[in-house]
């Protein structure tokens, strides 16, 4: 067993080590080439997350040019930056990432990165007392579902843009104002909605546990079949205990997610159902990625709306 191990750090060294001199070879070719990847002039802005690139977009308007790292259905815990990401970041302007551990595997890329251009981590600029952890005392990444903290973070993005180029400042602030008036509407148009969810069935069930901040601001209990992360493992135990939870609140639905697979929520529901309760599968929610570009689901309002409706429909609610 010790010799595996060493054989495996040994493997992670070496991985490592080639990431680290991908990452030092793409600076150094971008620092021959000249600064920026984008076109006609614009900031080229790199983000890990959509949920930062979209919001991002509109609040650079015409100034910015802006292009994610991970797509509908990428999972950002298990996400390695590829050769072609890296050379993304070090040919950006500026790199934005979300932090607070979600994006874990990249932690080196991003300090060799920050030697050269600037790299934020915007949900760090939440604070601490604000944020949820679990009960090991690990920090809840998954801020985007508190509107009011992403609201925050989106300010820290914006406050970088402003802090490296201010000759778009003014026009920076004022889009970023206009667009968390909107985070503003859609706050009330979803307590709206969740509020109509019985009480005795105000829980929500999904793969893993990214709901974490939605329930706390929408009164729900929230329960992850997987911890805060998709590497934590899912034992039979985890499995029992919810459905010993779905028989105890006669949930009606629980839920799957676009970026995890969903063995373990129909594990869930064959389970419950062997027990005497018909449990339904409510739909699929959007938690560590966005839907396809393009599409309503492809923007952080129209994915954050389409959770809403579809847990407060499942759920009993007036979602329809």
């Amino acid at each position: 067993m010790r010799e595996r191990l060493k054989s495996r750090k040994a493997r992670c060294g070496i991985a490592l080590s080639l990431v680290l001199s991908l990452v030092l070879s793409a600076c150094s070719a971008e620092g021959e080439e000249g600064k920026g990847a984008a076109a006609d002039g614009k900031i080229a802005i790199v983000t890990t997350i959509a949920q930062i690139a979209e919001p991002l977009s509109i609040i650079g308007g015409d100034k910015v040019s802006v292009s994610s790292l991970m797509g509908p259905g990428v999972d950002p815990h298990l996400y390695n930056a590829t050769q072609g990401d890296i050379k993304k970041m070090a040919s950006a302007d500026i790199v934005f990432y979300s932090g607070l551990h979600l994006e874990g595997n990249m932690t080196e890329v991003f300090e060799q990165i920050g030697k050269s251009k600037p790299v934020k981590a915007i949900a760090e600029a939440i604070p601490e007392d604000l944020r949820l952890k679990d009960e090991k005392g690990d920090i809840d990444p998954h801020v985007w579902f508190d509107i009011d903290l992403w609201g925050t973070a989106l300010g820290s993005a914006t406050d970088g843009l402003k802090e490296h180029f201010p000759e778009h400042a003014e026009l920076f602030e004022a889009n970023k104002n206009d667009y968390l008036k909107k985070l503003d509407e859609l706050k009330t148009e979803s307590a709206d909605m969740m509020s109509t969810i019985p009480e005795k069935q105000r829980v929500l069930v999904t793969a893993h546990d990214a709901f974490g901040y939605f329930g706390r601001m929408h009164g729900l209990k929230v329960v992850g079949l997987q911890g805060l992360s998709t590497e934590d493992e899912i034992g039979i135990t985890d499995v029992d205990d919810t459905i010993g939870l779905l028989l105890e609140y006669k949930v009606p639905a629980v839920f799957v997610e676009s970026s995890v697979n969903q063995n373990s929520i129909n594990a869930v529901i064959q389970g419950a159902g062997s027990r005497g309760l018909k449990v339904e599968l409510g739909g699929e929610l959007f938690s560590d990625a966005m839907g396809d570009g393009g599409t309503p689901e492809g923007t952080y309002i129209g994915m954050y709306r389409h959770n809403v409706k579809t847990i407060a429909t499942a759920l009993g609610g007036g979602g329809n």
